[in-house]
């Protein structure tokens, strides 16, 4: 089958299948939501907050403070996007379809990330202009200095993660052991990590910790801790983890039985 008919087969695949529909629209209602919320907090209560916090205020960051509970639901597109074929067992029929399991494994992935990458930049986009019209003068403007890099940056950021969860589905062949595994890592885990000083040297090598660093235009924003790495550095160590992930996927598909 020629890969333009693999990409066309993958596109009617996501499209036909309600929850991966849903959870995209999730993405956007999530993120946005928490973020005016948290923008709403943030300019009721600028004036009590003390020197640093004033000192080191990111507005572009705030904007995006629901994307931790938005890439949450992008999470959980990218397993499905994989699982479902499997729970199914639509997965014999597709690599009966096309044999060659590396093209039918790079189409699925190169569709649902596109997707993913479109929906991520329309939530960054939306997010900001939303934060921004919340927080008034505390807000900034696209113009400014590494902010359109910062919201272009976030959708990217939400792209590589449902890629980094197509990985891991692969692996795990399972929605359930996906989301098991990775919800708690991204929400709990990771979290744990960086929020104490014994852990964070570890913590802030993981995925999402790095990754986010994309979105950041205050240096150390709000009296964060600095790490080693910038926003690019950041996104280079998640472009590592999404690699890895990726890679295991297809030894996984690759050599076991569907």
């Amino acid at each position: 089958m020629a890969f333009s008919a693999v990409l066309t087969s993958e596109w009617t695949k996501i499209r036909t299948v309600a929850s991966t529909s849903w959870t995209l629209a999730l993405v956007l209602i999530v993120t946005a939501g928490f973020g005016a919320l948290i923008s709403m907090a943030a300019a009721a209560g600028f004036d009590d907050m003390d020197r640093l916090a004033r000192a080191t205020f990111d507005p572009t960051l705030v904007s995006f403070s629901g994307m931790q509970f938005g890439q949450l639901a992008m999470i959980v597109f990218g397993v499905l996007v994989v699982s479902t074929e499997y729970s199914t067992g639509m997965i014999r029929t597709s690599l009966a379809a096309v044999p060659a399991r590396g093209g039918f494994l790079l189409g699925k992935l190169t569709v649902a990330t596109a997707l993913a990458l479109l929906v991520g930049l329309l939530t960054s986009f939306v997010s900001f202009f939303l934060g921004q019209a919340i927080l008034g003068d505390h807000g900034t403007g696209l113009d400014a200095e590494n902010v359109l890099r910062a919201v272009v940056g976030a959708g990217v950021y939400m792209a590589l993660l449902a890629l980094f969860s197509m990985g891991v589905a692969a692996m795990l062949r399972s929605s359930v052991a996906s989301i098991s595994i990775l919800i708690p890592f991204f929400l709990i885990v990771s979290n744990l990590l960086n929020g104490f000083e014994a852990t964070r040297r570890y913590g802030q090598y993981l995925p999402d910790a790095a990754g986010s660093k994309i979105m950041q235009v205050v240096p150390n924003a709000f009296g964060s801790t600095e790490t080693p790495y910038g926003p690019w550095g950041g996104l280079g160590i998640m472009l590592l983890w999404v690699a890895a992930s990726v890679l295991g996927g297809y030894l996984v598909l690759n050599k076991r039985d569907a």
